[in-house]
């Protein structure tokens, strides 16, 4: 019988790695729209501002984890075989949905910050140039 350590661990290892075979398989087409509408709704439920047992200290934050990482895992349960292991395979080998969504993510965000930053040096550069007209203009 594992010891809470070890189940604790496990978890800590599973939660990404299952997150990430959700997300893929939420944005497969070929997975049945119940098991996302579970899904969806568990975590409408996690994130609601209403919380029955928040009173209880501490375990108030578990109910929502608990039901989090079990509603992902029956999530994935529930999908076809042959496209769980299609996508967990794509995972290991970093060409998943999610790889791709988060190099895309981290491109536009790379990107967006590049324009950013040349336009508040162009902005800067040109506050240099009205300071230099106007001190000239006092002399």
């Amino acid at each position: 019988m594992p010891s809470v350590f070890s189940r604790a661990k496990e978890l800590l290892v599973d939660v990404p790695r299952h997150g990430k075979l959700a997300y893929c398989l939420l944005r497969d087409d070929r997975v049945p729209v119940a098991p996302k509408a579970i899904l969806l709704g568990a975590l409408g439920v996690i994130v609601s501002p209403l919380d029955f047992p928040a009173w209880i200290p501490v375990l108030g934050e578990f109910d929502m984890l608990t039901l989090g990482i079990l509603a992902v895992e029956t999530f994935i349960e529930a999908c076809p075989e042959e496209i769980r292991h299609e996508h967990q395979e794509a995972i290991a080998a970093k060409q998943s949905i999610f790889d791709r969504d988060v190099r895309d993510t981290a491109g536009a965000a790379r990107y967006g910050a590049g324009r950013m930053v040349n336009r508040i040096r162009s902005r800067w550069r040109r506050s240099d140039e009205y300071q230099s007209v106007s001190e000239g203009l006092g002399n």
